[in-house]
C-alpha cells in the first residue's frame, strides 16, 4: 500500500473536490432534510460501482465498497446538514437558500468524503477487507447520527474501527490536531420559560417583571461553572437566546431563555442539568415568578481510541509533515460523530481551513465562515490514506 501516493492523486482531483463543495454551499439544507445532497452522493457512489443504500436515518446515505479478498471493515463517516444561518458573504458560491448557510464545514467533508469513496475505488484491489462510507443528516442537534445508528448504520457489515475529520478554522490550513481520548465535549441544551405579571411600564410596582426575572436568571446561570463544578473539570453553560416583550411602554409577562451547556464527564454533566434547574426555578420563585425548565442531553463527548488516533496520526504527518500535526486537540464544541465512537472505537480529528491573509477565518457558525479549499485534498489524502493502510493489514 506504500506504494501508491495518496497525497499526489489527492491533489491532481482538487478542481473536482471544490466544485462539489461550492455546489453543495451554494444549496445547503437544513438536518433531514438533505434531500438534494443524498442524492448527489448516491448517485456518485453508484456510478463507482458502489452499492448506495439510501433513507438510512430518514436521509442518510450508506455504501460499502469491497476490496480484492475479505478482511475488516473500516466506517469513514461524513456530515452533510447546513445551519439556519444567512450567509454574509459574497461570493459566486453563497447560499441560494435564504437563511441557511454551511457555515461549519459539512459541504467540505461531503465534498471530501465523494473523494476518497473515488480514489479508494481506484485502488480497490489492493483493499484487503471493507469500507462503509456513512454520509449522515442532522448532526447540527438533530440527533442524527442515532437515527442512522437505528436503521441498522453500524450492522451488515459491522465495523471494527471507525474515522471521521472535522475542517477547523480555529487551525491555518496545512495543520492537523489528532488527540487521544476526549477531544470534544458532551453538550446539552435548556430552554427556561419564565412566567411573571404583565402590566404598564409606568406601574412596575402592579407587576412582576419576566425581563428582570430572566436577567436575573441569566446572570445566577453563571454561578454553576465559577462555583459549583470542580475547577480542574472544563465546563460551560452559555445562554444564547433571550425573548420577551412587545412594547416599549408594556413590562413583558413572559420570557423565555435557551442556551447550551458542555463538559468532558457525566458526573458534571449530571451536575450541570441538575443545578440549571435548580437555580432557575429558585431565582424565578425568589422574585415572585415561577420558571419552566426543560434541560436535555444533546450529544455525549467525542472520545478517541488511543490506537486509532496513533493510526490516523502517523497519516496526517505522512501527509502533511510532522511539525504540522498537533498530538492534542480539543475543544468544548460537540459532535455526534462521539455515538458512533460509543459503539465502535475509532479517530475523529481536525484538519486545519483556515487562511488569515485571505480573510478566510471567521469561526464556525458565523455568517461569514468559508474555507480554505486547499484542505480538501489533504482531507481526503489522509483519510484515503489510513484507510488502506487499515485495510492492507488484512
Amino acid at each position: 500500500m506504500t506504494s501508491i501516493d495518496f497525497k499526489s492523486e489527492a491533489l491532481a482531483m482538487k478542481d473536482q473536490l471544490v466544485a462539489w463543495r461550492r455546489d453543495f454551499h451554494r444549496h445547503p439544507e437544513l438536518g433531514f432534510q438533505e434531500v438534494r445532497t443524498s442524492s448527489i452522493v448516491a448517485k456518485h457512489l453508484g456510478e463507482l460501482g458502489i452499492e448506495a443504500q439510501t433513507g438510512v436515518g430518514k436521509t442518510g446515505v450508506i455504501g460499502v465498497l469491497d476490496g480484492v479478498m475479505p478482511g475488516p471493515v473500516i466506517m469513514l463517516r461524513f456530515d452533510m446538514d447546513a445551519l439556519p444561518i444567512h450567509e454574509a458573504n459574497d461570493t459566486d458560491y453563497a447560499s441560494q437558500n435564504p437563511g441557511v448557510m454551511h457555515a461549519c464545514g459539512h459541504d467540505a467533508h461531503t465534498a471530501i468524503g465523494m473523494g476518497i469513496a473515488r480514489l479508494l475505488t481506484k485502488h480497490r484491489n489492493q483493499l484487503n477487507g471493507t469500507v462503509k462510507f456513512v454520509f449522515q443528516p442532522g448532526e447540527e442537534g438533530c440527533g442524527g447520527a442515532l437515527a442512522m445508528i437505528g436503521d441498522g448504520a453500524l450492522e451488515a457489515p459491522k465495523p471494527e474501527i471507525s474515522m471521521g475529520l472535522h475542517v477547523w478554522n480555529d487551525m491555518p490550513v496545512g495543520r492537523a490536531g489528532v488527540g487521544a481520548g476526549p477531544i470534544m465535549a458532551a453538550a446539552g441544551l435548556f430552554k427556561i420559560a419564565v412566567q411573571g405579571k404583565g402590566g404598564h411600564g409606568a406601574q412596575p410596582d402592579k407587576t412582576i417583571d419576566a425581563v428582570l426575572v430572566g436577567s436575573a436568571i441569566v446572570n445566577a446561570l453563571q454561578s454553576i461553572v465559577a462555583r459549583n463544578v470542580e475547577p480542574r473539570r472544563a465546563a460551560v453553560v452559555s445562554v444564547c437566546t433571550f425573548h420577551a416583550g412587545g412594547a416599549f411602554n408594556v413590562i413583558a409577562d413572559t420570557a423565555e431563555l435557551t442556551g447550551t451547556f458542555r463538559s468532558f464527564d457525566d458526573a458534571t454533566h449530571e451536575l450541570i442539568m441538575r443545578r440549571i434547574r435548580e437555580v432557575a426555578e429558585g431565582t424565578a420563585i425568589a422574585m415572585g415568578a415561577t420558571a419552566g425548565v426543560d434541560v436535555r442531553r444533546i450529544a455525549p463527548a467525542t472520545v478517541n481510541d488511543v490506537r486509532a488516533a496513533e493510526f490516523v496520526r502517523a497519516d496526517a504527518v505522512d501527509v502533511l509533515g510532522a511539525e504540522q500535526v498537533e498530538p492534542e486537540q480539543f475543544t468544548m464544541g460537540a459532535e455526534d460523530m462521539s455515538e458512533f465512537l460509543k459503539r465502535v472505537p475509532g479517530c475523529f480529528f481536525f484538519l486545519g481551513s483556515a487562511n488569515a491573509a485571505r480573510g478566510l477565518n471567521a469561526p464556525h457558525h458565523n455568517p461569514h465562515f468559508d474555507i480554505d479549499e486547499d484542505v480538501l485534498p489533504l482531507g481526503v489524502a489522509i483519510l484515503a490514506q489510513s484507510a488502506a493502510r487499515y485495510l492492507s493489514k488484512g
